[in-house]
């Protein structure tokens, strides 16, 4: 509105001033030397309002040749970078779907249309990174290196195929020239961190930590976990080298992480050895209350110098309280309160706190229950059994990272370099799937899982008198004869024969197994089997024998009595005797 009202007012003024011009009378002279020209002054005006129009056109003309082959250059210029751009986001697309020859081919397009662009060299590195062309890759990572507005960009590049070629120094100073650029690069300050926390440089580690905080790459909360999961890690380094270092370290570290089971376990120990042990066993039940685990539990029984096994179950079964049985970490109480109650020969509460997982058991609950068959009854066919199951059984809780697991804990993961990356988990391979088990029980566990404990025996007279046959080493095995086989005379030939033998059936057993077992309990068998007949009889004497020589030496009391034959008895005993 306010337009239509000034275009208004301008042509009114137009108009008044056209009018004002009309309305003077009188001629206008111009003289210059001899050329006198007179009009009136509508006349003049309207010619000089020509001659203008005419100069601004000729001006125009004259601008428009001049700057043509400027605009013919930009025209051109810009029509090269508008296919350079299509050829990059079309490119880059290719590469997001993973077409190699089209990534290819829009590469060299933006190459020859905007050579200069840092998203064509992008799109140059990226292609031949899809094609596997490292050296290619490297090459244009390198010319992005050295230019000013890519170098950040061509020194990351430069870092993944030094990962991708396992060449980890590489990696790492390229990555420490990142962090001098540029302090906020969070990949550079990740590798370096991960890279000294390898090499066990921790004081270069926590530097790097605090310049990230002081960077902004991580919150204050991030920060104070990780600076305890360091100190942690420099304090179990120097425990044995030096321990009041790796004392101020560690407690420091469980002042800002009172839940991570390595700081409180090394700083239970070091104040259990200055008689702290009230302040011990809080530390403890602090982090055991956020995640149990075994190491905390042998720390808690441990904690107090000199006492007996029973008072290290009694503390145990105070620490296992604390966790309420509908949580997770509650089976890593019973667990705990088993250990020490084998330790204390407790062996009926052992049992009463594992019966709950007996069914299903893992593989630390199997090889509990092996020891205490072992060490409760001595009996090693039960133990094997249960050690046998604890191959087959569920793993349990592990330090795991990545898929890595650990055996103890560390501070960075070696797989991805992550810090505090192991958690105390299930690892993954041992969750429950859908399929079937692929090794089933054995014969031989059900047999020694079910069969009772084993009894003391009882041997019969007659039986412990006779001494085991002594066998000699025979050319071939031969089967075992019936338990009422008659015995072999003594003037029979003592070879066996070589015509085959069908063996006798087995003794019946007194509980019925499914199928043979390799090893028995003693409860099982009835009575020793029979042992094989040797190709040789030998002669079996009394242990307390001391044997007739072969020669038969002759002595006074043989000489009376005479020869064998004049021992016999009867009627030709009698006449033998009086010389007949």
């Amino acid at each position: 509105m306010l337009r239509i009202v000034l275009f208004l007012v301008l042509i009114a003024l137009a108009a008044a001033g056209a009018a004002w011009v009309a309305d003077q009378p009188g001629d206008l002279v111009l003289t210059a030397g001899g050329f006198r020209v007179s009009t009136t002054l509508p006349r003049f005006v309207f010619l000089l309002g020509l001659f203008a129009a005419a100069v601004v056109l000729v001006w125009s003309i004259l601008t428009t040749i001049w700057r043509t082959p400027g605009r013919l250059r930009r025209r051109r210029h810009d029509k090269r970078h508008a296919r350079g751009r299509h050829a990059i986001t079309h490119g880059l697309l290719a590469i997001g779907h993973g077409d190699t020859a089209l990534a290819r081919r829009h590469a060299e397009a933006a190459r020859r249309h905007a050579p200069n662009d840092p998203l064509a060299l992008l799109l140059h590195a990226q292609s031949a990174q899809l094609e596997g062309n490292r050296d290619e890759a490297q090459r244009v990572f390198r010319a992005m290196a050295e230019r000013e507005d890519t170098r950040l960009l061509g020194l990351r590049g430069l870092f993944i195929e030094a990962q991708r070629a396992d060449d980890a120094v590489g990696a790492v100073m390229i990555a420490e020239e990142a962090i001098k650029l540029s302090p906020s690069s969070t990949w550079a300050s990740h590798a370096v961190l991960g890279f000294r926390c390898a090499r066990g440089d921790w004081s270069g580690a926590l530097a790097i930590l605090d310049s990230n905080l002081s960077a902004g790459l991580i919150d204050k909360q991030a920060y104070r976990r990780q600076r305890g999961v360091l100190l942690t890690a420099r304090a179990l380094e120097l425990a044995t080298m030096d321990r009041d270092v790796a004392r101020e370290s560690v407690m420091e570290a469980i002042k800002l992480a009172p839940t991570l089971v390595p700081a409180a376990v090394l700083a239970a120990k070091f104040e259990s050895e200055a008689h702290q042990v009230r302040r011990a066993m809080k530390l403890v039940e602090a982090a055991w209350l956020t995640n149990p685990h075994p190491d905390l539990a042998e720390a808690y029984a441990h904690v107090k110098l000199g006492d007996s096994a029973r008072q290290r179950l009694q503390r145990v079964e105070t620490l296992a309280a604390k966790t309420p049985a509908d949580k997770a970490g509650h089976v890593e109480g019973q667990l705990a309160i088993a250990r020490a109650a084998i330790d204390a020969s407790e062996f009926a509460r052992a049992r009463e706190v594992l019966a709950p997982y007996v069914n299903d058991p893992t593989q630390r609950v199997a090889l509990l229950m092996a020891e205490i068959e072992r060490t409760e009854h001595g009996d090693g066919g039960r133990a094997r059994a249960w050690t046998l199951r604890a191959v087959r059984a569920r793993h349990d809780p592990a330090w795991t990272a990545d898929g890595y697991v650990s055996d103890r804990w560390r501070p960075v993961s070696p797989v991805t370099g992550r810090l505090d990356a192991f958690q105390w988990q299930t690892p993954v391979a041992s969750l429950p799937s859908d399929k079937g088990t692929t090794i089933e029980s054995s014969a031989f566990e059900e047999a020694m899982l079910a069969a009772p404990p084993p009894k003391r025996v009882t041997v019969a007279p007659s039986e412990s008198q006779a001494e085991p046959p002594v066998t000699a080493p025979a050319p071939a095995p031969v089967p075992a004869a019936q338990d009422n086989a008659p015995p072999m005379a003594k003037d029979e030939p003592a070879v066996a024969t070589a015509e085959p033998v069908q063996p006798a059936p087995e003794p019946a057993e007194s509980s019925p197994p499914a199928a043979t077992p390799v090893f028995r309990s003693r409860a099982d068998l009835g009575k020793p089997a029979a042992a094989p007949i040797p190709a040789v009889i030998p002669i079996v004497r009394a242990p307390d024998d001391p044997g007739i020589d072969d020669e038969g030496p002759s002595d006074e009391f043989t000489e009376q009595i005479g020869t064998p034959k004049a021992q016999a008895g009867g009627w030709r005993g009698f006449w033998s005797r009086w010389g007949a």
